[in-house]
């Protein structure tokens, strides 16, 4: 049998995971979402959808496994998370419902003024949706008021700056791994037209960051100690300037993936380093991984279940993109239909 400490941690990876592929994924479709939703040529539009249309269903699942896992693995932070994020999360799947809806829809709309309100539709689900999941990362950072049994706030702590910025920071985020996507995924003057979107929202995403960590680091002491440490920071900055080149390179080659891998390659490195910071805690400022923990007997059946369904949910994602696969030219999107 495993330590009871490594199954925690072990837990709190499989946790990990799920969340991180979650934002990646559909991070990237909601990304799309704001684009569509702010282009006015219609064949345009339709080819963006096209491009999303078979997989976004698929890169939600990874919600429901992060959502649920959180109960089974770590109830004591579900419960203290979830009265503090009450109207966020709320908000955040209705805005989740609204998107579904305009995206598998849209196609039904009898005229193209009634679609492009569909599309309108789907912008404010996909930036409502982003917003808020970046106010729940932000709150999390902030710390959340709780006597390590349940929460003690008041409710409205998310409306609180930071959380707000980071909101902000994530849909800016998420517009740019559509751009990334689109560039990869189309042609011509579509492809052109993401090219340029891509680099300026580069360069907007990470001055965003930049203020992020900055401002991140100064909102706990043991943030900034942790970030502080040679062992951190070097590899990351490295890391990120490898990726910046990655990135700048990938619209000069043949390889139009390139750019959207260097972008997602940044959100995992984002993602590594708020985990950093906030490890051992799991609910700021003083739950532990250990104190919200379900006993061990309950991780590790739910283990067996994640090693089961992060390989199928993985297998399942990667053969959906390589049967979808290819370029979607904008003059082809009237045309073109789900199976194609």
């Amino acid at each position: 049998m495993l330590d009871n400490d490594w199954v925690i941690v072990l837990s709190a990876a499989a946790l990990g995971f799920s969340v991180l592929n979650y934002v990646l994924l559909d991070g990237t479709d909601l990304g799309v979402g704001v684009l569509l939703g702010l282009t006015r040529d219609s064949q345009l539009r339709r080819a963006m959808a096209v491009t999303i249309l078979p997989i976004w269903d698929a890169n939600e699942t990874w919600l429901v496994l992060g959502g649920g896992g959180l109960l089974a693995l770590f109830p004591l932070a579900y419960a203290i998370l979830l009265p503090a994020l009450y109207l966020p999360f709320i908000l955040m799947f209705l805005a989740l419902i609204l998107r579904a809806v305009a995206l598998e829809f849209r196609d039904y709309s009898p005229n193209e003024r009634i679609k492009r309100a569909v599309d309108g539709l789907l912008l404010g689900g996909s930036l409502l949706t982003g917003a808020c999941q970046g106010i729940v990362l932000g709150t999390l950072v902030q710390g959340i008021p709780n006597d390590g049994w349940q929460y003690s706030g008041d409710g409205w702590e998310w409306l609180g700056i930071f959380p707000l910025y980071c909101g902000a920071v994530l849909v800016v985020g998420y517009t740019w791994l559509g751009a990334c996507w689109l560039y990869w995924r189309t042609e011509e003057e579509l492809q052109r037209r993401s090219a340029r979107q891509a680099r300026a929202l580069a360069s907007m995403t990470l001055v965003l960051l930049a203020v992020l960590v900055t401002w991140t680091v100064n909102l706990d002491a043991r943030y900034a100690y942790r970030l502080a440490n040679p062992l951190v920071w070097l590899p990351a900055s490295l890391l990120l300037l490898a990726l910046l080149c990655g990135f700048i390179s990938g619209f000069q080659s043949r390889r139009d993936y390139l750019p959207l891998f260097a972008a997602l390659g940044i959100f995992v490195l984002a993602f590594a380093l708020m985990i950093a910071a906030l490890y051992p805690l799991i609910v700021p400022p003083q739950l532990t991984l250990q104190a919200a923990a379900s006993s061990p007997t309950s991780q590790v059946f739910m283990l067996i279940g994640f090693a089961v369904l992060i390989p199928v949910t993985l297998i399942y994602n990667t053969y959906g993109f390589s049967v979808f696969s290819g370029k979607v030219r904008a003059l082809e999107g009237d045309k073109q239909r789900m199976g194609d």
